[in-house]
């Protein structure tokens, strides 16, 4: 950790002194000791919350941090109130019943969650597997090779999400023999990757990793940015590496208290992503997740923030908002009520500005 001399100098070189990203990697903060050396931090605190829920963050994302309590601090840095509250519920999607073999999620009838990898380049303190991520024998050869094999052999799987953990932070060589071997189902026609490596641990992705990637189109990658200073030179290098290839990029932010409950924020958050070729897919609700609950808004933040940017920026930058309901039900878009009424085959439909229009129900407007 020596290599990051100043965290809150705001013209540092974030990758310096680092030949690739295991060294970065590998020079992750694990323990509340080591962060203490570098933030101003509540040690005892922090080495408690990381008993339960493990810690790692890499010097890359570290190095972005400006202040205390940002949002970049409080998407890395434990906090107490993730082992205080005794709101959430472990797995509140109930993806471990949905799981015909382990770390397979078949919830949808055309698709699944396969989790190939149980590591990150750094754990989200919101995160939805907290109770799988970071810890040791959860994913291991045996269950990739049960998912490969149900994915075989389940005809009415069309589609399948990589997912973790972070699939993107195994090696070259893994990556090309998963994806090798679930394009060999001819009944799946499209492959997602969803990794949060563009923007936790950029250097991660190379020309190598993307040419590997783009031997199995179609196949997509949704990313994971909730912050406009995500959005460094280095995430947008990676990103482009990576349309480069031909690999069409989403992001699907989820939506946290002090991070970026803000309808200003989440515009400008939008607007970046554009402008490093990454189309903005869904703002997911949080999950009432055991230990992340903190993080929860209302719906009607997540409402208006969706009425902030209809009309108000280009529809590119507007993504569906998204609740994944409780015990499994899967996710459902939750919309701004723009038909305000529906009487004698009239609606009467307000619009971004907040002006009122009628509007036929049949669609056919007599000019």
């Amino acid at each position: 950790m020596k290599k990051i001399k100043n965290l809150f100098n705001s013209n540092r070189d974030l990758a310096a002194g680092y030949s690739d990203w295991h060294e970065i990697l590998s020079d992750s903060i694990v323990s509340a000791d080591q962060l203490s050396t570098f933030l101003p931090v509540n040690n005892k605190e922090v080495k408690k919350t990381a008993i339960k829920f493990p810690m790692r963050i890499n010097p890359y994302y570290l190095s972005l941090i400006s202040k205390k309590g940002d949002p970049i601090w409080k998407q890395a840095v434990p906090d107490i109130h993730e082992i205080d509250s005794p709101l959430g519920s472990k797995d509140p999607l109930m993806e471990e019943v949905q799981s015909p073999v382990p770390n397979l999620t078949h919830r949808y009838p055309d698709r699944v969650l396969f989790m190939i990898s149980n590591k990150c380049g750094m754990y989200c303190r919101f995160c939805l597997r907290k109770r799988k991520v970071g810890l040791d024998s959860v994913v291991t050869e045996d269950t990739i090779r049960q998912g490969i094999e149900y994915i075989r052999k389940t005809r009415t799987i069309h589609d399948v999400i990589l997912s973790g953990g972070d699939p993107l932070l195994l090696e070259d060589d893994t990556i090309n023999t998963i994806l090798k071997q679930v394009r060999k189902a001819p009944h799946v026609k499209i492959i997602r990757i969803h990794t949060r490596v563009p923007c936790i641990i950029p250097q991660r992705v190379t020309t190598q990793l993307a040419n590997i990637i783009k031997k199995f189109h179609p196949i997509f990658i949704n990313t994971h940015f909730n912050h406009p200073d995500e959005i460094t030179n280095e995430a947008g290098k990676a990103c482009a590496i990576l349309a480069d290839a031909g690999i069409p990029l989403g992001c699907q932010t989820v939506l946290l208290k002090g991070i970026n409950d803000d309808p200003t924020v989440m515009k400008y958050l939008m607007k970046k992503l554009l402008m490093v070729r990454v189309k903005p897919y869904y703002i997911h609700h949080c999950d009432p997740v055991k230990g992340a609950c903190h993080f929860g808004t209302s719906v009607k933040c997540g409402i208006n923030i969706i009425k902030a940017l209809r009309g108000h920026i280009s529809g590119m930058c507007v993504p569906q908002y998204m609740i994944d309901l409780p015990g499994g039900g899967g996710k459902v878009p939750i919309l701004p009520e723009y038909v305000k009424n529906i009487k004698n085959g009239i609606m009467k439909i307000e619009n971004y500005r907040g002006e009122t229009f009628e509007y036929p129900i049949t669609g056919v407007i007599k000019i």
